[in-house]
C-alpha cells in the first residue's frame, strides 16, 4: 500500500527542531495548536474545522488556515516535522506514516479539565511553545472560576439530551464541566452511562430540572432530533430548556472557555415564570 509514495524528507535534526511544522488530523487539536503555534508552523488543520458543525476554532482563524483530509498522500506531500492525530487513527494509516518516516503523536480524547490541560502542555512542548500553553490554561481557569456557581448553591439536576435522546455519562468532560458549573448530570444519576439512550417517556415520567438540549453535528446529520423538541415537553411545567451547542461537548482547550461561559449564562437565567415551562428561542430562555 502507498508503496509508490517516496520517502519523506524529514530528518530526525529537522523534526528535533525547536519550533517544528504540524499537521493535525482532527478538530480538537486544530484548535489547541492554532493557540499555542506559530501560524507558520500550522500546515494544515483538519477538514472537520472548515465545518462550522464540527469545528471548536474560530470561524475565522479557521478559514485562514490550509487544511486536509487526513490522506497519507496529502499529509506527506506537506513534509511536516509533526503530525498530531486522534487515538482512533487508523493503524494501517498509522504504520504508514511510521514506515514513511513522518513522527506521529496521538492525542487522546480528554475526560476532565486536568486531562485536558495536560493535553495542551503536550501540544505547546511540542510546537516549541510551552509558555503559550500555561497561558491557555490560565484562561481556562480563569473562565471556569467566572462560571463556578456561588458557594453553597445547590446543583440543578440537568439532563444533557443529545441527537436521538442520546445523554451523556459520568467520566465525560461535559460531566467534569456540569459538576463545576453548578449542575448535578440527572441522566447518570439514574444509572445510564456515556452514550446511552434516555426515551421521551422516560423524561416524562421523571423529568430533570433542566433539559440542555444538544442537538445536532456533522455526523448525525439532520432527521433524527424531532424527540429533542417533541410537543409533549411542554408538559413538564417545572422543567426548563436551553440549548448547548453540540461542538461544547467533546473538545477541551479553548472550548472549555465557550463551554463553561454557557454554562453559567444558562445556570443564571431566571425561569419563564413561576410554575411555567420555559420555551428555547434561538439558543436562550424566555
Amino acid at each position: 500500500m502507498h508503496g509508490c509514495i517516496p520517502h519523506t524528507n524529514a530528518t530526525p535534526e529537522a523534526r528535533a527542531q525547536a519550533h517544528p511544522t504540524l499537521v493535525s488530523l482532527n478538530p480538537c487539536t486544530d484548535a489547541i495548536l492554532a493557540e499555542v503555534a506559530d501560524p507558520a508552523q500550522i500546515l494544515a488543520i483538519s477538514h472537520y474545522s472548515k465545518d462550522p458543525r464540527s469545528s471548536s476554532m474560530d470561524a475565522r482563524l479557521a478559514s485562514a488556515l490550509p487544511s486536509t483530509r487526513g490522506t497519507v498522500e496529502e499529509v506527506l506531500a506537506l513534509k511536516p516535522d509533526l503530525v498530531l492525530g486522534s487515538t482512533f487513527i487508523d493503524p494501517a494509516t498509522a504504520s504508514a506514516y511510521k514506515r514513511l518516516g513522518l513522527r506521529l503523536e496521538t492525542i487522546g480524547m480528554a475526560s476532565t479539565v486536568e486531562a485536558s490541560h495536560e493535553q495542551i502542555r503536550q501540544i505547546a512542548g511540542l510546537t516549541g511553545h510551552p509558555d503559550r500553553g500555561e497561558a491557555l490554561i490560565n484562561r481556562i481557569d480563569a473562565a471556569l472560576a467566572a462560571a463556578a456557581p456561588p458557594p453553597g448553591a445547590r446543583p440543578i439536576a440537568t439532563v444533557v439530551w443529545q441527537s436521538g435522546g442520546m445523554v451523556p455519562g459520568d467520566g465525560t468532560l461535559i460531566a467534569d464541566l456540569l459538576r463545576r458549573t453548578g449542575y448535578a448530570n440527572f441522566a447518570a444519576a439514574r444509572g445510564l452511562g456515556q452514550a446511552d439512550l434516555l426515551p421521551l417517556e422516560k423524561m416524562l415520567a421523571d423529568p430533570p430540572e433542566l433539559i440542555l438540549v444538544a442537538g445536532q453535528t456533522a455526523e448525525t446529520g439532520k432527521g433524527d432530533d424531532r424527540v429533542l423538541g417533541h410537543p409533549a415537553l411542554e408538559a413538564l411545567k417545572t422543567t426548563r430548556r436551553a440549548t448547548l451547542n453540540p461542538k461544547l461537548l467533546y473538545c477541551g482547550g479553548p472550548t472549555l472557555i465557550t463551554a463553561a461561559q454557557r454554562l453559567a449564562q444558562v445556570r443564571n437565567s431566571s425561569p419563564a415564570g413561576e410554575g411555567g415551562s420555559s420555551k428555547m428561542v434561538e439558543g436562550h430562555l424566555q
